[in-house]
């Protein structure tokens, strides 16, 4: 690669489980950000050495999700293949190199095959457990860390099975007081060596995590590795080694876990528990990408929130994302502030374009309504328009689901009665309005002339032109202008409560009104 000077090289390197969750999401979105706005690199690999985990199909369902998620990848495993020039990227295919890598280490006394079986193994726990000493493989109890090269060509030749593991013994990498780690997240660390003869080629001759990674890391040449909390225990091991094969590491950036809040306790998102921390989740609900890495933004970095509040209508990819303003503590994720930033978010964006994001998704969620919005793009997109202009437009409307259900009236196949007439309105009186109402209709009426009908058609039928005169002198009217609007709008929408209904039934059009207040006439009556 040609890169300036500063530019990182970042990855996303998940197992292919299956399961693209909200904490992937997460660290790829950062790490997408902190290659391209350097002028970097972000690519994809697939750590496919444990095949008990595989997953058909799980590689493409990475790159699917994210996708969707505007996120894409410069190099590495792609839906047609691999793209860049540091492949393969799929670590089931690199065994020859972690091999070469694992001579190199053996052939210099860093690393020796072990033959101990699962039963020796299980003795030499108890025995620990019983003298209280730490687990694992090392010191005294790494019995073939001194074999010689004899025996271990015996036992090979024999048909022994072995692994390969790392000799901890290491005084000369300059780790027995300690490691310590510039964390680009959490600062300075001051970690213990680590101690443990840990495996690092597997009997079936692919690589541990701790090994391949840093060898791939090495030769894709990655400067940045952002991974979540739980390997800090593991990162002496990889600096070790690291040191052992001669390489700089990169630098380590480790993230914390995302939290929900339960009553007035804090925990983990658990996938068993929480829906919402799969990424399929939102697609299924229907937030639009821009609001979630808008979200994802806001708990990624400490600043951002002011920073939009100052640059309301630049494009979140202008933020400066930096390492230093993320949260080394657990973060807590509020399903409801998501919903906040995507009320905001939503509104920025043009009535046309929200209108096929909204079509799009139906095709994917809902397919029965997606027909309906298919019909007509010009009609749906009026719809998306009401009451976004103007000083206080609505922020009312976050999620595909949430809007489908909010504009289901617009579509007569969606439409049915939802609420119950107003109260101050006899039962009597609602056919009787709503025939007053469609003889004195006028669909070229502008909106202060179609008013003016409704208050003395109200008047005239015993209802107060305004809400004030009724409540000062109740006994003098049925109701107010208030209620006899709540009739039509019923009618109309099958709700008390909607955007402007002047503005509503220009939408409809004159036939789909006069047809649906015949209709409610008609079933009350």
């Amino acid at each position: 690669r040609t890169l300036a000077e500063g530019a990182m090289v970042t990855r996303m390197a998940p197992s292919p489980t299956g399961f693209v969750h909200l904490g992937n999401l997460y660290v790829a979105f950062a790490n997408e950000r902190l290659a391209h706005q350097s002028g970097g690199v972000f690519f994809l690999r697939i750590e496919d050495t444990d095949d008990k985990r595989e997953v058909e199909g799980a590689a493409e369902a990475v790159i699917s999700s994210l996708s969707h998620f505007g996120l894409s990848f410069d190099e590495g495993v792609t839906p047609v293949g691999e793209a860049g020039g540091y492949g393969p990227y799929y670590q089931s295919l690199r065994g020859g190199i972690y091999q070469c890598f694992v001579k190199k280490l053996v052939s210099e006394g860093k690393a020796y095959p072990c033959f101990l079986t699962a039963e020796e193994l299980e003795r030499v726990r108890e025995r620990q457990e019983a003298a209280k000493r730490t687990p694992g493989v090392y010191g005294e109890w790494a019995a073939h860390r001194h074999l010689s090269l004899e025996e271990v060509k015996a036992r090979i030749t024999s048909g022994e099975p072995y692994v390969v593991r790392f000799n901890a013994d290491m005084t000369d990498a300059g780790l027995m007081d300690g490691v310590r780690v510039a964390d680009a997240i959490r600062g300075e660390l001051a970690m213990p060596p680590n101690p443990l003869d840990v495996v690092i080629l597997k009997p079936n001759g692919l690589p541990t995590y701790h090994f391949a990674h840093v060898v791939d890391d090495h030769l894709m040449r990655t400067t940045h590795v952002m991974r979540g909390e739980e390997w800090l225990s593991s990162l002496p091991v990889h600096v070790a080694l690291f040191r052992a094969l001669g390489w700089e590491a990169p630098t380590y950036c480790h993230t914390t876990v995302l939290m929900k809040k339960e009553g007035e306790a804090k925990r983990k998102l658990s996938k068993r528990k929480d829906p919402e921390l799969s990424l399929d989740y939102y697609r299924r609900e229907g937030y639009h990408p821009a609001a979630v890495r808008e979200y994802l933004l806001t708990i990624l970095n400490s600043n951002f929130e002011e920073w939009r509040m100052e640059n309301p209508g630049s494009p979140a990819e202008d933020f400066p994302f930096t390492l230093g303003k993320m949260s080394n503590s657990g973060i807590l994720f509020d399903l409801d502030k998501l919903g906040d930033v995507s009320k905001e978010c939503l509104l920025r964006i043009p009535a046309a374009e929200l209108a096929g994001f909204l079509t799009e998704w139906a095709r994917y969620a809902k397919p029965e309504a997606a027909v309906l919005l298919e019909r007509d793009a010009g009609y749906l997109e009026k719809i998306l328009d009401i009451g976004r202009s103007g000083e206080k437009p609505r922020k009312d409307l976050a999620y595909g689901a949430q809007i489908l259900e909010f504009i289901s009236y617009f579509y007569d196949e969606l439409f049915r009665i939802e609420d119950d007439w107003p109260e101050n309105v006899p039962t009597a009186d609602v056919p009787a309005l709503l025939s007053a109402y469609l003889e004195g209709y006028c669909h070229g009426d502008g909106q202060a002339e179609w008013f003016g009908r409704i208050r003395s058609m109200a008047s005239a039928m015993g209802y107060a032109e305004k809400p004030k005169d009724f409540k000062k002198s109740p006994e003098l009217y049925k109701g107010h202008v208030g209620d006899v609007s709540a009739v039509i709008r019923i009618a109309l929408t099958g709700r008390r409560s909607s955007p402007d209904l002047w503005e509503i039934q220009q939408i409809l059009g004159e036939e789909r009104v006069r047809r649906r207040v015949e209709a409610a006439a008609a079933r009350q009556g």
